[in-house]
C-alpha cells in the first residue's frame, strides 16, 4: 500500500512539474503567451490579431515593430525628412555635386544621417506578426569611393530600423578606396557604432569580390547584402529573416524603393511590386505579376525568376552550398543571372518580399572607372555558357560579338551544376518564368515597320540625337549614305511586335520608346515599359502615326525641326511618315487587332 501511495506521489510530482515548466502546455506556456500578449499590446496596434494569427507551424509569432521609434520618426521636420525632395537651388545643382558620386553630395551632406521615411507599405504590413525566434545576420555593404553621408546614412538605417538582436554585425568592405574620408575618418567614426567592423581589400577587386570577402569573414547565420547609397525602411528585417526561417533555401529580397539622384525625395518604383525578369540581350527588366500568380493579399511575398542584384538575403551555409558567386566573374555585371538561376534550378527559389521596403539611390552615372581589360560582355556570356544552355543561342543572335569572347575555364562551375544536380534551363523558363517570353520572346516577332523614318512634306528624316530618356526627337537631314555609323546610331527605328516605336533595328532595339503624353506635347524618348499606355502607336495607311492616349498625330516644324503632336489631319504632308521597310502582314494584323 505504502509503495502505491509512493507511487502516486512521484506521479503527482511529475505531472505538476510538467504543468509548471514544460514550454508548449500548462502553467508555463500560459505564462509566456500572456507576457508575449503583454508585449504586443503595449507595443501597440495588435490587440484585435488573434491567437490563430500568432501561431504558425508551432513557432510563437510576435510584432517586430518598433512602436516608440515610429513615433519619434513621424514628428521629425527639416531637410528631407518624411522623404521629402530637398528643395534645390541653382548652387546645389552644379555638376560638381555630382561628378565623385553620381548623385547631388551636397544635398545629401544637407539631410540628416538618421532622417525618417514614409511608411509606404501595403496597409496589411503593419497587421502582420512574424516567427519570434528568427536567425540574425550580418549585413555586408561593399562600397568604393562612397560619399561620407551617404555611407553613413545607410549603416544608421540599418541600425535604427533592425531589432538589435537580429543584426549581427554590419560589415563595411572597403574595395580599396582612396578618399581620405574613408581612410581614418571612418575608421574612428565606427569605434562608436556598434557593431560595425571594417574589411579593405589590397587593390581594387569589384563589387563581386568585394561582397566575396565580406561573405566570406561573415559570422551571422544569414548574410544580407546591401549597396553603400541605401536607406532601410520601416521593420525591413524581419519579414526577410521570417522566409529564411521558414525554409533555408529560399533567397528573398525586399522592394527596392527609389531615393532620387538629385533632391533625395523617397518613391516606389514604377509599377511597385513585379517580378524580375531580363530580355534577351541581358538586359535586366521587371514584368507584371501574371494573374496566375497574383495573391489575395498582395503584401504576400510572391516569386520573383531574377533578383535586380544588389539587395538580398540568403542563408549563409546555403550560399557556400551554391559556391557563392562565380569568382570568375570579373569586377561587376551578370552575378544577378547567376545567383537567380543558380538558385532555382539547383533546389531553392528566390522571392520579392512587399513587407520588407529599402530606398536606393540610382546614380546618375558611374563617377568612376573600373579597371582595364574589364568586360560586362564577358560575365553575362559566362553566365549564359554554363547555366542557360541552348538558350544562350538567343543572346549570340542579338550579340554576335559575343560569339568570339573568351570567358576563361568553366569547369569548377559546371562541377558544381553536375554535384548540386541542378535542373537545366528549359525547366527554368517552364517553371519559374514562363511569362517572360510573352513580354521577351526568345525569338523576336517580326516588326510591322523599321529603318529610317522620312517626313514625305519635307524629306527629312526623325532623329533621336542621343539615347537619353527624357530627350525629345528632332527633325534632321537623312543620313543613310552620308554617315552610315551616325545614321545607325540616330535614325534607324523599329515599329515591332509591341506596337512601340524604338530606337534601332528590330534585333538591336534600344531601351528607350517613343513616348508623348497630350496635344501638342513634345515626342520624346523614355524607357520602353511594353505596357502600351503612352507608348503606343498605331501606323496607318494614310502614312499618318496616330496615338491614341492623345487621340493626336505626330507632327513636325521644319523651320524649327521640332516634333510633337498635333490633331491629326492625314492630308497634311508634315504629318506623312514613310519607314524605309514594311512587312504589311504584320502591319495589317496591327491595324485589324485595334482596341
Amino acid at each position: 500500500m505504502k509503495r502505491k501511495e509512493k507511487r502516486l506521489l512521484q506521479l503527482a510530482g511529475l505531472f505538476v512539474a510538467a504543468l509548471l515548466f514544460l514550454p508548449d502546455v500548462g502553467l508555463w506556456s500560459l505564462y509566456r503567451e500572456q507576457l508575449t500578449e503583454k508585449s504586443l499590446d503595449a507595443g501597440g496596434g495588435t490587440g484585435d490579431i488573434s491567437q490563430n494569427q500568432r501561431r504558425r507551424n508551432g513557432m510563437q509569432k510576435i510584432d517586430w515593430h518598433d512602436y516608440e521609434a515610429i513615433q519619434k520618426d513621424a514628428l521629425r521636420t527639416g531637410n528631407g525628412e518624411q522623404g521629402k525632395p530637398f528643395p534645390l537651388t541653382d548652387a546645389d545643382s552644379v555638376d560638381q555635386a555630382y561628378r565623385e558620386n553620381g548623385f547631388n553630395i551636397y544635398v545629401s551632406d544637407k539631410i540628416a544621417l538618421n532622417r525618417s521615411l514614409p511608411d509606404i507599405r501595403h496597409p496589411n504590413c503593419k497587421q502582420k506578426l512574424y516567427a519570434e525566434w528568427l536567425p540574425n545576420t550580418s549585413v555586408i555593404i561593399p562600397f568604393h569611393n562612397e560619399g561620407w553621408s551617404s555611407l553613413l546614412r545607410t549603416v544608421h538605417s540599418v541600425l535604427n530600423r533592425s531589432p538589435p538582436q537580429l543584426i549581427a554585425e554590419i560589415i563595411l568592405v572597403d574595395d580599396f578606396s582612396d578618399r581620405d574620408h574613408l581612410k581614418a575618418p571612418l575608421e574612428n567614426y565606427m569605434t562608436h557604432v556598434p557593431k560595425v567592423r571594417i574589411l579593405r581589400t589590397k587593390k581594387r577587386e569589384g563589387l563581386i569580390r568585394t561582397r566575396l570577402l565580406g561573405a566570406a569573414n561573415a559570422i551571422g547565420e544569414v548574410i544580407t547584402f546591401l549597396d553603400s547609397h541605401c536607406e532601410a525602411n520601416v521593420n525591413w528585417l524581419p519579414p526577410l529573416l521570417d522566409r529564411i526561417a521558414q525554409d533555408k533555401k529560399t533567397i528573398v529580397c525586399p522592394m527596392i524603393d527609389v531615393i532620387d539622384n538629385d533632391n533625395f525625395g523617397y518613391e516606389t518604383q514604377a509599377g511597385d511590386a513585379m517580378r524580375g525578369a531580363f530580355d534577351w540581350e541581358m538586359y535586366y527588366k521587371r514584368i507584371p505579376i501574371p494573374a496566375e500568380l497574383a495573391k489575395e493579399d498582395a503584401s504576400e511575398p510572391f516569386e520573383s525568376p531574377v533578383m535586380a542584384g544588389g539587395l538580398f538575403a540568403v542563408n549563409r551555409k546555403w550560399f557556400w552550398e551554391l559556391g557563392g558567386y562565380d569568382t570568375g566573374l570579373e569586377i561587376w555585371g551578370g552575378e544577378q543571372y547567376e545567383i537567380s538561376f543558380k538558385v532555382w534550378m539547383c533546389g531553392g527559389r528566390m522571392e520579392d518580399v512587399p513587407c520588407s521596403r529599402v530606398g536606393h539611390i540610382y546614380r546618375k552615372y558611374v563617377p568612376y572607372k573600373l579597371p582595364g581589360g574589364v568586360s560586362l560582355a564577358k560575365n553575362l556570356k559566362r553566365v549564359a555558357e554554363v547555366w542557360m544552355d541552348e538558350y544562350a543561342e538567343f543572346i549570340y543572335q542579338r550579340r554576335p560579338e559575343y560569339r568570339h569572347l573568351s570567358v576563361g575555364d568553366t569547369s569548377a562551375q559546371r562541377e558544381l551544376r553536375s554535384r548540386l544536380q541542378c535542373k537545366n534551363f528549359r525547366w527554368f523558363m517552364t517553371e519559374v518564368a514562363w511569362d517572360l517570353p510573352k513580354h521577351y520572346p526568345p525569338v523576336e516577332p517580326s516588326a510591322a515597320a523599321w529603318g529610317e523614318l522620312r517626313n514625305v512634306g519635307t524629306g527629312l528624316c526623325l532623329d533621336s540625337k542621343n539615347l537619353a530618356s527624357g530627350s525629345p526627337i528632332y527633325l534632321e537631314t537623312c543620313l543613310k549614305g552620308r554617315s552610315e555609323a551616325v545614321w545607325l546610331q540616330g535614325q534607324v527605328f523599329t515599329f515591332g511586335w509591341r506596337e512601340d516605336i524604338r530606337v534601332g533595328d528590330p534585333l538591336h532595339t534600344k531601351k528607350v520608346c517613343f513616348d508623348a503624353i497630350s496635344h501638342y506635347s513634345p515626342v520624346t524618348l523614355y524607357d520602353c515599359h511594353g505596357m502600351k499606355g503612352n507608348q503606343l502607336w498605331r501606323y496607318k495607311k494614310d502614312r499618318t502615326i496616330y496615338h491614341p492616349v492623345s487621340n493626336s498625330c505626330i507632327d513636325c516644324s521644319v523651320e524649327e525641326k521640332r516634333v510633337f503632336m498635333n490633331r491629326c489631319n492625314p492630308s497634311s504632308p508634315s504629318q506623312q511618315w514613310q519607314f524605309e521597310h514594311i512587312n504589311s502582314s504584320v502591319l495589317n494584323s496591327f491595324n485589324l487587332n485595334q482596341h
